[in-house]
């Protein structure tokens, strides 16, 4: 018998999402200025107000007032009309030192081997043949339908009146063996201009303006939005949008007070959307905010990278990695590696080999100290801030040089418009890279 499986997403200009956004900003700035930086920084937007606060241990200087304006015109709320825009909002800073008693367990005199963990904590990775990108359908199809809908916003040439803040959700019906069959349901909820006025005050009428609103914008979303999501999708998935799937737009029939002004935001709510939309288990930890020696983070990258690598290589089908920290301490307390019976590969006696043995393996060969796991994806880096929307995994790998303001041996300086600055080459979502396969495939005799 079949069953329905649904995740959500959200957009950038989500109240949830600015805060995430900025608490990244802020971690990103702090790299940029010193690599050692040691930040954990939270943020709360509501109407005309962001307030920052958190610890952060430093060499460097960061001008929070202007990281957090940059960060809010970037997203889109640059009209007074929204009550919450980059130029009129008041920051509020509260951010202090690092606890020492916590950064003992994370500094040490050695070589940085044995660097503990930042916290204890559990941390979940997940992939999936669902997407080529090795993630459960239905959150990287809500993804999909927000990235399209932003990129709708910016080009401003279509829908016109949309606003910064929207929501989406996708129901996928999967058959007895988890295999996808159709596009069940699609609710999507868009902030908007209120671009057609009631002909007077009466409640008739402005129930009417409000429906000839909800209607004009559902039209759009069915004959401009999903076009272009399906047209961004392998030629596999297409077949998935029947027709008479179920649309929901704008379900209370009007979305125009959005943003901060229609709910408070706070770092680290949105955890399931950055991961994989319920379909995998999450330790609970939030990412945005957090520099790397939080395990909170960097050990659920890791745990993304192996489970990717090990769908790839074609170990299994699916899979969850569990890794587990103590803080303070460098190795991890455990390693547990789920396949859902979807394992391929068989032991000496020729028997399905046990996801027991699976974890055995995979701790040979990923090193999952802390140390290493920074090391292996770069991860003092100011590559954070573009982890926040649509996803901390399923996201494309790729190289981009950044600015700096500090020196060392992988340093350089180039002159632009006349003055000499310091540039790097960084790598983002390097946990999203597929260098293991060889590997992973050479030990498990694939």
């Amino acid at each position: 018998m079949s069953y329905l499986f649904t995740s959500e997403s959200v957009s950038e200009g989500h109240p949830d999402k600015i805060a995430d956004q900025i608490s990244d900003a802020l971690l990103d700035e702090f790299l940029r200025m010193d690599p050692e930086s040691k930040v954990a920084c939270e943020t709360l937007v509501t109407t005309g107000l962001v307030v920052c606060s958190g610890e952060v241990h430093t060499n460097g200087y960061v001008d929070i007032q202007k990281v957090v304006r940059e960060t809010i015109r970037r997203i889109g709320y640059t009209k007074a009309e929204y009550k919450f825009d980059a130029d009129s909002c008041g920051v509020i800073s509260t951010i202090h030192e690092q606890s020492p008693d916590i950064r003992q367990g994370v500094d040490k005199e050695d070589d940085g081997e044995n660097q503990g963990a930042g916290d204890q904590g559990v941390m979940f990775g997940m992939a999936s043949k669902d997407m080529d990108n090795y993630m459960p359908m239905p959150v990287e199809l809500a993804h999909i339908l927000l990235q399209e809908l932003a990129a709708i916003r910016k080009e401003a040439r279509e829908m016109t009146y949309l606003r910064p803040d929207s929501k989406s959700q996708v129901t996928i019906e999967y058959d007895d063996n988890d295999n996808p069959l159709r596009v069940h349901t699609i609710v999507l909820s868009t902030q908007h201009d209120e671009f057609i006025m009631p002909a007077d005050d009466s409640r008739q009428a402005v129930k009417e303006a409000e429906r000839a609103i909800q209607e004009k914008i559902k039209d759009d979303v069915m004959h401009i939005l999903i076009p272009r999501v399906i047209s961004t999708l392998p030629d596999r998935i297409k077949p998935l949008f029947k027709p008479g799937f179920q649309l929901h737009v704008n379900p209370t029939g009007k979305f125009v007070t959005g943003g901060p002004n229609g709910d408070t935001g706070l770092t680290g709510r949105k955890i399931i959307v950055d991961t994989y939309g319920g379909k995998g288990l999450h330790g609970g930890g939030a990412f945005s905010g957090k520099d790397c020696s939080k395990v909170d983070r960097s050990g659920a990258y890791a745990a993304r990278h192996i489970a990717k690598n090990l769908v790839a290589a074609g170990v299994c089908d699916e899979v969850q990695v569990q890794i587990a920290y103590a803080i303070g301490i460098a190795d991890p307390v455990g390693v547990y590696v789920n396949t859902n019976h979807t394992a391929h590969i068989r032991d000496d006696r020729g028997n399905i080999m046990h996801d027991g043995e699976i974890s055995e393996k995979i701790k040979d060969l990923f090193s999952l100290r802390p140390c290493q796991i920074i090391k292996r994806f770069g991860l003092k880096n100011p590559i954070f801030l573009e982890t926040t929307t649509y996803g901390h995994f399923g996201r494309d790998h790729f190289e981009r040089e950044v600015e700096v303001f500090y020196e060392n041996s992988e340093t350089y300086r180039k002159t632009v418009n006349g003055q000499e600055r310091i540039f790097k080459k960084v790598e983002f979502f390097p946990w999203e890279k597929l260098d293991y396969i060889n590997i992973l495939r050479k030990e498990f005799n694939l």
